[in-house]
C-alpha cells in the first residue's frame, strides 16, 4: 500500500511538472520594486494587481519579497495597475500597455494615516504560507492551540512532529535545531523538551521550517531549523491583547501583549502566567532469557507546572537609516513532579514473587535571564544592511527529591545546573544590482554548563542521610563556537541560485573533578551551501538545495558518570562519542493551480557517525526483595552510516471565504549500519511515514470549526518496533464585541489515545512497553484587543519570490 502511494505521488510530480511546459498563451514578464517613501525601507508582502482594462473580471498579481521586489507573469494587453500595501495610500498606473516584458520603475508608497488610526493585521494571513525555502506556519488563526504551549503549536507545524514524551521531529528527524528570532535563546532553556511545554502559545507570531538552511544560518541540526517568531507590534500608540484560559486537567493562565509607540520610540512587552496539571502513565514488562522471569514497572506521573515568563524591549530608531533594540527576558517557573513506581516480580508461569513500590517526588525551579542588544544600520540601497547581535544568558535548574521505597525514605537527590550563554553576531548584506546579493557575517556562541549531581543514601544504623560519592557526581561542560560565513546569490531570468560557504570551529571540554576526568574535543568543519531555483511562472517554482549539516554530541551525552532511572536501569554517557555529519539533498516543487496550492518535495541525506541508543545486559546485578535482577544499560554510540529518503507534500486547498483544508503527508525510510562495542549488529532498515489534516470551516453564526487529525506510523529500528499513535484535536471560536475579543473552546488528543506502544528485543530481554505523557484535556480561552481592529486579510495570494536568505 506505501507503494502505491508514494508511486501515485510521484506520478502527480511529474504530471505537473509535463503540464507546465505546455502552456502556448504569450505570457510577459514585468518587474519591479515597491518602498517606504519617507524610509525608504522595502515593503514585503505589498501587492501589485493587474486588471483588464477590456475585461475587469480579468486579475493578475503578486507580491513582493523581504527586499521589496516583485516578479509577476501576465498575458500581454492593456492594464491598470494598482500597487497596494495595508495602511498605505494605493497607487495606480491607469491604462497601462504591456506587450513585452518590462521592469517598471521604483514605486514609492506613502503612509496612510487615517487608515492606521483604524486597522490593525492581528496574524490574520494563511495558517500556512509555503515560500520557496521554507514553510511559514502561522499561529494566530489556528484555535486548537489557544490556552495551549509552545508544543502545542509546533505539533500543528508541516512537516514536524511531536512525540507523546514532546520531542520534537522533522521529517521523522529529532535532530532539529530550534532557534528564538533566527538565535539560540533562553526561552528555550536548559530543556528545551520542558521549556517549550511551558512557553504560552499566544507569544508566537508564526514558526519557520526551513529544511534546507543557507551559509547564514548555523550547521547544527542534521534535520534542518525551526525559527520561532515572537509577536511584536510596531503601530502608533497604545495597543495590544490579554488571553486568559482556563482547562482540565486543571490549568489556567493569563497572557499579554502590549506595545506602546510614539515617535522614535517603539516599547513592547509580552508577559504569561500559567498553571498546568498534566498526568500521565507507563507501563514496561521485561522477561530475561536466562531465568523466563517477568519484572512489571508501572509509573503513574502527577506533575503540577507553574510559569511566569516576561519579554520587555525598547526600540529606538536612531535615525532614519538606523534602529537600536534592547531587552530582557525573563522566566521563572516552579515544578512538582510525583512519580510512582511499582515493581512487580513473576516467575516464567507470572506467579507473583514480591513487590516493592518506589515514591520520587520532585520539585524543580528553573530560572532564566537573558540580555539582548541589537543594533541594524540601513544604507541608502534598498537591502544593503548591517546587523549586530549581542545576547547574555543565565539559566539556573534545580531538582530535588525525596525517593521513598516501600513508605520508607531512602534517598535524597539533588541536581543543581547552571548555564551562561554569550552570543556575537554580525551580519552584512550587499546587493550587487538589481538581482544579485553579497552577504558575509560571523557568529561566535560561548557555553558554560556546571551540573552538581548529589545522591544521600539513608544509613539504617544512624537513621542519618549520608552522601554517597559511587552515585554522586559534578560536570563542567563548555562548548565554545565560532563561525564565519559568506554566501552570493543572483537571479538570471527565470533561474537564481544562492551559493554558499561557513567554517565552523567547535572546542568541547568535558571536566569531572568527582572522578579526576578530563578531557578536551576540537572540531573544525567546512560546510557548503547550494540552493537553486528555477521560475515557470509566478505561481509554479523547482528547487534544488544541498546542504552539509552536523550533530554535535551535547554533554549529557558525552558524560560517562551514570543516570539512574529505577534500581535497575540506568543511562550513561560516551565521553568517545564524535560529531555525525550529513550531506543533505532536497528536491522541490511549488504549484499554485485554482483554489490549490501543493508543495512538494524529494529528499535525501546521508550521514556518518550517527547517533544511536543501545541497551544491554551490564552483568551486574541489583538485589530487589532478596532476588537478584540484571542491570540494564542504556547508552549512545556512533553508528557508521545512516542513509535517509523520503518524500513529503502539502496541499492546500481553500474553496470558500469559510472554507480551508491543509493536509500535509511524509514518509521516510532510514537505513542505518553498524555494531555495538561487543560486536552486536545494528544493521536495520525502518520506514515510517505521518500525515496530517487541518480542517477549518465558518459554521453559520460566524462561528469558526477547526479540527486536526494526526495519524504517525509505524516504525522500526534494530532493537525497538514502535506501533502508530493516531490523535484528534478539536476546537471551536466565536469572535464578540465587533472583533474586539474572542472566545475559544478546544479538547486536545480527544480520543485519549496519544500513547507510544513498543516491543524490544535483545539478545538477553525482550521488552514490552507502553507511555502515556499527558492524557486528554479540555480548554476555554477567552483573547480581548484594544486599540486593535481586526481584519481579515489573505496576503500571499499569488505567491511569489523569496529572499536570498535560505
Amino acid at each position: 500500500m506505501t507503494k502505491k502511494i508514494i508511486s501515485f505521488c510521484v506520478l502527480i510530480l511529474c504530471l505537473n511538472l509535463a503540464l507546465a511546459q505546455n502552456n502556448d498563451q504569450k505570457m510577459v514578464t514585468i518587474k519591479g520594486k515597491i518602498l517606504e517613501k519617507d524610509t525608504n525601507a522595502p515593503l514585503e508582502y505589498a501587492t501589485v494587481v493587474f486588471k483588464n482594462t477590456t475585461n475587469p473580471a480579468d486579475l493578475s498579481g503578486g507580491i513582493t519579497d523581504a527586499s521589496g521586489n516583485y516578479s509577476i507573469e501576465i498575458k500581454s494587453g492593456t492594464y491598470n495597475v494598482s500597487f497596494e500595501y495595508i495602511g498605505f495610500k494605493t497607487e495606480v498606473l491607469p491604462n497601462k500597455s504591456i506587450t513585452d516584458n518590462q521592469t517598471f520603475k521604483t514605486q514609492y508608497l506613502s503612509i496612510d494615516a487615517e487608515a492606521l488610526d483604524e486597522i490593525e493585521i492581528i496574524a490574520e494571513k494563511t495558517t500556512v504560507e509555503i515560500r520557496l525555502d521554507k514553510k511559514i506556519y502561522n499561529v494566530g488563526k489556528d484555535l486548537t492551540v489557544r490556552g495551549g504551549t509552545v508544543s502545542d503549536v509546533l505539533d500543528n507545524v508541516p512537516s514536524v512532529s511531536v512525540d507523546v514524551e514532546g520531542n520534537v521531529a522533522l521529517r521523522g528527524n529529532d535532530n532539529v535545531r530550534i532557534l528564538i528570532n533566527g538565535k539560540p535563546s533562553g526561552l528555550v532553556g536548559l530543556n528545551s523538551t520542558d521549556a517549550l511545554r511551558q512557553l504560552p502559545a499566544e507569544s508566537i507570531e508564526k514558526v519557520e521550517v526551513i529544511t534546507s538552511p543557507s551559509a547564514r544560518y548555523e550547521s547544527e541540526g542534521t534535520a534542518g531549523i525551526l525559527n520561532i517568531i515572537l509577536k511584536r507590534s510596531k503601530l502608533e500608540g497604545l495597543n495590544g491583547a490579554i488571553t486568559t484560559n482556563v482547562g482540565y486537567n486543571p490549568s489556567a493562565g493569563i497572557n499579554g501583549n502590549i506595545n506602546y509607540r510614539t515617535g522614535d520610540i517603539n516599547i513592547f512587552n509580552t508577559t504569561g502566567y500559567s498553571y498546568r496539571e498534566a498526568p500521565g502513565n507507563s507501563f514496561t514488562s521485561t522477561q530475561y532469557k536466562s531465568t523466563g522471569n517477568f519484572l512489571d514497572e508501572t509509573n503513574t506521573f502527577d506533575r503540577i507546572r507553574k510559569g511566569l515568563t516576561t519579554n520587555f524591549g525598547v526600540e529606538w530608531y536612531v535615525n532614519d537609516s538606523a534602529s537600536l533594540t534592547t531587552s530582557v527576558l525573563y522566566r521563572d517557573s516552579d515544578d512538582e513532579n510525583s512519580t510512582t513506581n511499582l515493581l512487580e516480580q513473576f516467575d516464567t508461569n507470572r506467579n507473583l514473587l514480591s513487590t516493592t513500590v518506589r515514591l520520587d517526588p520532585e520539585f524543580e525551579e528553573d530560572k532564566t535571564i537573558q540580555y539582548a542588544l541589537n543594533f541594524q544600520k540601513n544604507y541608502s540601497d534598498s537591502g544593503h544592511v548591517l546587523t549586530f547581535d549581542f545576547q547574555y544568558e543565565d539559566s539556573s535548574e534545580n531538582e530535588n527529591s525525596l525517593v521513598q521505597v516501600d513508605n520508607v525514605i531512602s534517598e535524597r537527590v539533588a541536581t543543581l545546573e547552571d548555564q551562561q550563554q554569550i552570543l556575537l553576531q554580525t551580519d552584512y548584506v550587499l546587493p550587487i544590482g538589481e538581482n544579485s546579493q553579497f552577504e558575509a557575517g560571523y557568529r561566535g556562541n560561548f557555553n558554560t554548563t556546571s551540573t552538581d549531581f548529589q545522591v544521600e543514601l539513608l544509613d539504617s544504623d544512624t537513621n542519618q542521610f549520608e552522601l554517597s560519592t559511587d552515585l554522586t557526581n559534578l560536570l563542567n561542560f563548555k562548548e565554545y563556537l565560532n563561525a564565519v560565513y559568506t554566501q552570493y546569490g543572483t537571479k538570471i531570468n527565470k533561474f537564481s541560485f544562492l551559493l554558499g560557504l561557513r567554517l565552523e570551529n567547535t572546542q568541547l571540554t568535558i571536566d569531572q573533578p568527582t572522578t579526576g576526568d578530563y578531557n578536551k574535543r576540537n572540531f573544525t568543519g567546512l560546510f557548503p551551501t547550494v540552493n537553486l531555483n528555477y521560475e515557470f511562472s509566478d505561481r509554479e517554482n523547482l528547487t534544488l538545495g544541498y546542504a552539509r549539516r552536523l550533530r554535535r554530541p551535547r554533554g549529557f551525552f558525552l558524560n560517562p558518570f551514570p543516570s539512574r532511572s529505577s534500581v535497575t536501569n540506568y543511562f550513561q554517557g560516551n565521553p568517545s562519542l564524535n560529531p555525525s555529519y550529513s550531506g543533505q539533498f532536497d528536491l522541490g516543487y511549488l504549484k499554485r493551480f485554482g483554489k490549490f496550492t501543493f508543495n512538494s518535495s524529494l529528499y535525501y541525506a546521508h550521514a556518518t557517525d550517527v547517533f544511536n541508543f543501545v541497551s544491554f545486559d551490564t552483568g551486574d546485578t541489583a538485589i530487589v526483595n532478596g532476588e537478584s535482577l540484571p542491570i540494564i544499560q542504556r547508552t549512545p554510540i556512533n553508528l557508521a552510516t545512516e542513509d535517509r529518503y523520503g518524500f513529503e507534500f502539502t496541499l492546500t486547498y481553500n474553496p470558500s471565504r469559510n472554507w480551508r483544508v491543509n493536509g500535509n503527508f511524509n514518509f521516510f525510510q532510514n537505513d542505518t549500519k553498524g555494531t555495538t562495542p561487543n560486536g552486536l549488529s545494528l544493521d536495520n532498515t525502518n520506514n515510517s511515514w505521518f500525515a496530517r489534516i487541518n480542517n477549518k470551516y465558518t459554521l453559520p453564526g460566524e462561528i469558526d470549526w477547526q479540527t486536526n487529525l494526526n495519524y504517525r506510523g509505524p516504525s522500526e529500528d534494530a532493537q525497538t518496533k514502535s506501533e502508530g499513535i493516531f490523535t484528534t484535536t478539536m476546537a471551536f471560536s466565536k469572535d464578540l464585541f465587533g472583533d474586539s475579543a474572542s472566545i475559544a473552546f478546544n479538547v486536545n488528543d480527544l480520543f485519549n489515545s496519544r500513547k507510544r506502544q513498543q516491543n524490544t528485543t535483545t539478545p538477553t530481554f525482550d521488552a514490552y512497553s507502553e507511555y502515556q505523557w499527558r492524557e486528554r484535556s479540555f480548554n476555554l480561552a477567552f483573547t480581548y484587543r484594544f486599540n486593535q481592529k481586526k481584519k481579515r486579510v489573505e496576503r500571499g495570494s499569488y505567491g511569489g519570490d523569496d529572499d536570498f536568505e535560505g
